[in-house]
């Protein structure tokens, strides 16, 4: 694989919940529309991150694209083969390939086993299911080899969860999921639950480890300043839909969607006299409930821009500029 293919392609992906009582026929009457027809691509060796605020569906979409939610519709294409029609054993063998670092540093580890054996784990579980051949002093090397290589001494592997920091339990879950040498890692506010100067030793040892082993990110956090500094491309989700896409530098200079330009207006600049100048784009209303499907754009309603056709057309990804899509009508007229 080149380094300008994709190895990650998601297309349309839908994950509905159902609540509420079923209905006469069996069915669900209500659904949460956690996520709505996403659509991106991530290139082998970058860094896509997944921005947006509390409850747009950015760690429901990682867990779908993981298939640890079974998506509603859509499409998880890695490597050429769509996860969601793999069978139960072919898709053990693709998810090989793809792992996850999880937001709490704690409660994503097991109490009861020690670090060395967290770590071990997956090739434990891979060697038992005959598609990993390594015995037990190849699987004690790696896995000192792996807590040497994130931060951590080998002599502390016999130690439990309860014994390390936060930051120490955090490069545990990394060392873990670099254990069976994907390619995909799929990070889902690995920082958000540290302290601040602990955030950007684990945001170094993440671009380490990707320059050292070819790793592909899709990187998903609320704070603006870490996307920022970890992602190759930004993609801004709001209420369950990708609403724009483009390099991190050129999203973060020119944004073109009005829910990205709130987004950005609202993150602190370090400059007090640049931070005193600029204008703050202030949103009315809450974020609607998912539990509706709208015909129209999901940001109208907070929409300082919008137009009529907005209300019963929904915009869909378009590319505005080279590399840059935006799903806004602003810059595209409706299918």
């Amino acid at each position: 694989m080149t380094e300008n293919e994709v190895l990650l392609d998601v297309k349309d992906l839908k994950m509905h919940f159902p609540i509420g009582s079923k209905s006469l026929f069996g069915g669900h009457k209500n659904h949460i529309y956690a996520v709505d027809g996403v659509d991106f691509q991530i290139k082998k060796g970058e860094t896509l991150g997944l921005v947006g605020e509390s409850g747009c569906g950015k760690s429901t979409t990682a867990r779908a694209v993981a298939q640890l939610y079974k998506p509603t519709g859509g499409e998880v294409i890695l490597k050429g083969k769509d996860l969601t029609k793999l069978k139960p054993q072919e898709l053990i063998h693709a998810r090989k390939n793809m792992q996850m670092v999880f937001q709490d540093p704690y409660a994503s580890l097991n109490p009861r086993m020690t670090s060395g054996d967290i770590i071990a784990e997956p090739m434990r579980i891979y060697q038992m299911k005959g598609i990993l051949e390594m015995n037990k002093k190849e699987m004690d090397e790696r896995v000192e080899q792996l807590m040497e290589r994130v931060g951590l001494s080998r002599f502390f592997r016999n130690r439990y969860p309860h014994e390390f920091s936060g930051g120490q339990r955090q490069r545990i879950g990394i060392a873990r999921a670099l254990a069976l040498r994907p390619e995909l890692v799929l990070c889902d506010e690995p920082v958000s639950a540290l302290d601040v100067s602990i955030q950007a030793q684990i945001l170094n040892l993440f671009k380490d480890l990707q320059d050292e082993f070819g790793l592909t990110y899709l990187f998903i956090a609320h704070d603006l300043a870490v996307i920022q500094y970890i992602s190759t491309r930004v993609a801004v989700m709001y209420l369950g839909t990708v609403a724009e896409i483009s390099g991190s530098a050129e999203l973060y200079k020119k944004p073109l969607h009005p829910y990205t330009q709130a987004l950005l207006s609202a993150a602190p600049i370090p400059d007090p006299k640049i931070e005193k100048e600029r204008k703050r784009i202030i949103l009315t209303g809450d974020v609607p409930s998912p539990d509706k499907q709208r015909p129209g754009c999901p940001f109208y309603d907070r929409c300082w821009k919008h137009m009529d056709k907005c209300k019963d057309h929904k915009p869909r990804l378009r590319e505005a500029a080279p590399g840059h899509e935006v799903a806004c009508f602003l810059y595209h007229d409706p299918d």
